[in-house]
């Protein structure tokens, strides 16, 4: 059935008065081909769940990185393990180089300092030494911007593995595309920072977007062996397990470390009389040691390395992740410098976010450490990595801002980095997700506010002055302005608010802990949520999913009037907005007794604009507003309320 022909019998079948109707009529949502396809073939489900013959790629990792804060570069070397669990053969594989947004002339949507990007020292693949050319030539590499290509030997048939080995380097930008970099002398950030497998999955196959500098990353989940080498003195914090604390840490260091996994209250692992060789660190004859990190199942690796940083941690529960009956702990860190004063509670901070996020989730942290690293100078705002995120020094900004930020960083360890969503695409995916599990933190940890209304009121800002765009374009084509932060942040932490409202709290967190549970460890698309709510709920939510994610209509419902006669009072309620939702419309009386009734949304999905509500007689109706809970984005709650006109006014 053609589209036309699918939204002509849609209006028929909801019963609209006509195909002229001045209100548009949210036609179903109608997947593309290609994710047809894979439930077609059993990878995905109607109903929102992965199918039986669900795959993903995998690739271990072995990476080595020398830093040199003389010359501020990065030598590295790479050995990874890529496992096709794909059902055919690949003749080319795809992997990024994100420096490669630094090299002169790369294609970019914000301005990037040039550092010359990625010297690629050696590729090799297949056991066979490679040389750059047309891939036409057979094996080889070619490098387009962000993007490389490798032609093994022979192809990587299914079920098989390619080995590969890159020795690579790069300069180390002072503030790399606002999320990683270094400041003064004392700090490095170092992320994207060696050839990452690009994704290749069961709908479209390889995800070959350029790094642009806006969105961000869509990555395969993977075990990572990470060394790093610096110079004695520099204390490393990296994605995953440290391996070899008693040859890198002293041992009074060490043993505040150990203490601080098992400590509620803070430990002061690092202090501003442990810096330096010998005392932070241990000290080598070389003066250079080497740290070793293992992680597994993890879609990334970072790390950071500072000499003049102090180090607070202590451990905060998680729940029973591994379902003995007993409560399980993650270590919580937080780095920072005497420049960022403010940093002295964000321990604190991460303590109770990690805990939250893993109750209110039904998903416990899953990996020993979450570390919360200062790097002003670097960043304004904050960027998560596995078990590490980075974030400004907020000294120009409340001790309440740094709380939220860092909620809203940790909060990604769930998703994008648990629930392996595709940032590059559909960023509202993990950032609105993970904006209003912010909020939920926020409003445990400074009960007494509403903090879901900030959100909520920024989308409806941009909304009013038609400055937004659809949640649904791909993030690195947003519109100029504010449309790619509120179509990826404010609006969909906005429609979590409004879908909790429409199915009940304890429903839509039993539906919303289903989608995250289904997904953990996989990488779901936009269709996989709209199903799984639609099936878990038994309601077809089509309406909802096409009104607000793939269009720009806006919610205006109002009370036209209230008519009070001896046998009734008549509620007019009135659909003024282009978005369809039910109206909640609580009826207070004079005697303190309260109504609630509901017009319910097919009243509005059948083409009317006004619908009636008779209240049988009785004690004066002295207040009517719709959405008392403000739990729908209304563009105009001004018409929301009526309360009667005082005596004398010739109005009343």
């Amino acid at each position: 059935m053609s589209r036309a022909a699918t939204l002509i019998a849609f209006l028929l079948a909801a019963g609209a008065p006509g195909l002229h109707a001045q209100r548009p009529v949210p036609y179903p949502v109608v997947p593309p081909a290609a994710y047809q396809a894979a439930v077609a073939r059993g990878t995905r489900t109607a109903d929102g769940a992965p199918g039986p013959n669900y795959w993903q790629q995998w690739t271990d990792y072995t990476l080595f990185a020398s830093l040199d804060p003389t010359g501020n570069r990065i030598e590295g070397r790479a050995q990874m393990r890529y496992h096709n669990n794909a059902p055919g053969p690949l003749p080319v594989v795809f992997l990024h180089v994100l420096q490669n947004i630094h090299a002169a002339g790369a294609v970019r949507n914000e301005p990037q300092e040039v550092t010359g990007g990625v010297q690629l020292r050696r590729v090799a693949a297949g056991g066979q030494t490679l040389a750059e050319h047309a891939l036409e030539a057979g094996p080889g590499y070619a490098v387009e911007g962000t993007i490389m290509a490798i032609r093994p030997p022979t192809p990587v048939p299914s079920g098989g593995t390619l080995t590969m080995e890159i020795d690579w380097s790069f300069v180390v930008p002072e503030s790399g595309a606002g999320r990683m970099g270094r400041d003064r002398d004392d700090f490095y950030h170092v992320a994207y920072w060696y050839p990452q497998m690009a994704v290749f999955d069961d709908v479209v196959g390889w995800h070959v977007d350029a790094y642009r500098g806006g969105a961000e990353f869509y990555a395969g989940f993977g075990s990572y062996d990470l060394t790093v080498e610096a110079p004695d003195g520099w204390v490393i914090m990296a994605t995953g397990a440290l391996q070899n604390a008693r040859e890198v840490l002293p041992d009074p260091i060490r043993v505040r470390l150990e203490r601080a996994a098992h400590s509620d209250s803070v430990i002061h692992v690092l202090t501003p009389e442990d810096f330096g060789p010998g005392k932070a660190t241990r000290r080598t004859d070389r003066g250079r040691l080497r740290w070793h990190y293992v992680a597994d199942t993890v879609r990334d690796a970072a790390f950071a390395a500072m000499r003049a940083s102090r180090w607070d941690a202590a451990r905060t529960p998680v729940g029973d992740r591994d379902r003995d009956g007993r409560m399980d702990y993650a270590r919580v860190d937080a780095f920072w410098r005497t420049s960022a004063p403010k940093w002295h509670n964000t321990w604190r901070y991460a303590q109770h976010a990690i805990d939250f996020l893993s109750r209110w989730t039904g998903l416990s942290y899953p990996w020993p450490h979450m570390s919360a690293i200062e790097g002003g100078g670097i960043i304004g705002g904050g960027m998560e990595f596995p078990m590490m995120t980075l974030i400004g020094d907020y000294n120009q900004r409340g001790d309440s801002a740094l709380y939220y930020v860092t909620a809203h960083e940790l909060a990604h360890m769930w998703v994008p980095m648990l629930v392996g969503t595709d940032e590059k695409r559909y960023a509202w995916m993990d950032e609105g997700t993970t904006t209003f599990n912010e909020n939920q933190a926020r409003m445990e940890f400074f009960p007494g506010l509403n903090h879901d209304l900030d959100d909520q009121n920024t989308y409806l800002g941009a909304a009013r002055a038609g400055l937004e765009g659809t949640m649904m374009r791909w993030s690195d084509y947003h519109y100029p302005g504010p449309a790619y932060g509120v179509a990826s942040y404010s609006k969909p932490a906005s429609l979590l608010v409004a879908l909790r409202g429409l199915l009940g709290e304890e429903r839509f967190l039993g539906i919303y802990r289903t989608y995250l549970l289904r997904w953990r460890y996989k990488h779901p698309k936009p269709w996989d949520f709209f199903r799984t709510v639609n099936a878990v709920s038994g309601e077809n939510l089509d309406w909802f999913w096409r009104t607000w994610y793939y269009e720009t209509w806006t919610l205006d419902h109002a009370v036209a009037s209230v008519t009070a006669s001896n046998d009734a009072t008549i509620i007019v309620v009135e659909d003024r907005g282009t978005a369809a939702m039910p109206a909640w419309v609580t009826i207070s009386r004079a005697d303190g007794t309260t109504l609630v009734r509901e017009v319910p949304v097919a009243t509005w999905l059948s083409g009317a604009t006004r619908a009636e509500i008779t209240i049988p007689a009785g004690s004066a109706v002295i207040r009517v507003e719709i959405d008392r809970d403000g739990a729908f984005p209304d563009v105009d709650r001004s018409n929301n309320v009526w309360t009667p006109a005082p005596r004398g006014d010739p109005e009343g």
